[in-house]
């Protein structure tokens, strides 16, 4: 059971809820870090993954989540998204006593799954839009290189058109989305091919209209970054499910 709509009280952000049945869930890397809450394990923070995360939940364990756009994360949460990669932290851990505030203010949100998980994620969509107010907005760096990026702008087009070296842009990026652009890039390239993939498109045109050389390299960059072929992971799949 799972489902998403968007969080307008951030642009660009996703909530998202829940239902684990107890199976392993492979979560794609997208650039994002997540706020979560789980009614097992309380809040958390996931930060930008370089490869697939597998997820493996209890029968019945619920999760409602905020996915930040790339480049949002760290004015969210005070740190530098490469302090939070491939990591699942403790929102304590990060903000402590005001963690703890939160976890009242979701507690006191309808308990149960369904539509009443809006009024949960609601909590976390404000409390992320607050603590943006409170840094002064997202750096508008992190939304311009993702979306070059995402159209599938070189690295080297994206530091010139920004101003900047491809030293500085990578050091920029590592803070802003946990890994340098390079990285961010073939994350982007990935999904991109994936999206275009579930629309019946054959995996040869994918690779082409990607920016693949062809259909061996998309298969050989999925299967890095993503930990198996494309052909396993066109089936419905939840884009950014629990995270413990």
């Amino acid at each position: 059971m799972y489902r998403e709509w968007d969080a307008r009280e951030v642009p660009g952000a996703v909530a998202w809820s829940s239902v684990s049945g107890g199976s392993e869930t492979r979560v794609l890397p997208d650039g994002c870090l997540d706020l979560l809450w789980s009614s097992r394990i309380g809040l958390l923070v996931a930060g930008p993954d370089r490869t697939a995360h597998l997820s493996r939940s209890a029968p019945g364990d619920r999760w409602i989540g905020l996915r930040l756009p790339p480049g949002t994360g760290p004015a969210v949460f005070g740190v530098p998204a490469e302090d939070l990669r491939d990591r699942r932290v403790p929102l304590a851990d990060l903000w402590g006593r005001a963690a703890v505030e939160v976890t009242e203010r979701v507690a006191a949100a309808p308990a149960a799954p369904g539509p009443a998980d809006e009024a949960a994620a609601a909590v976390l969509a404000r409390v992320a839009r607050d603590r943006l107010r409170a840094a002064g907005g997202p750096d508008p760096l992190g939304a311009h290189v993702a979306a070059r990026l995402a159209a599938g702008a070189t690295v080297a087009a994206t530091a010139a058109e920004v101003g900047l070296g491809e030293r500085a842009l990578h050091r920029r990026s590592r803070a802003l989305f946990g890994y340098g652009p390079k990285t961010l890039a073939r994350i982007l390239r990935m999904r991109r091919a994936l999206d275009l993939a579930r629309t019946g498109a054959p995996l040869v045109e994918v690779a082409v209209r990607s920016g693949y050389a062809d259909q061996a390299h998309l298969t050989r960059e999925v299967r890095e970054l993503a930990g198996v072929p494309p052909t396993r992971l066109l089936a419905p799949a939840r884009s950014r499910p629990p995270a413990s």
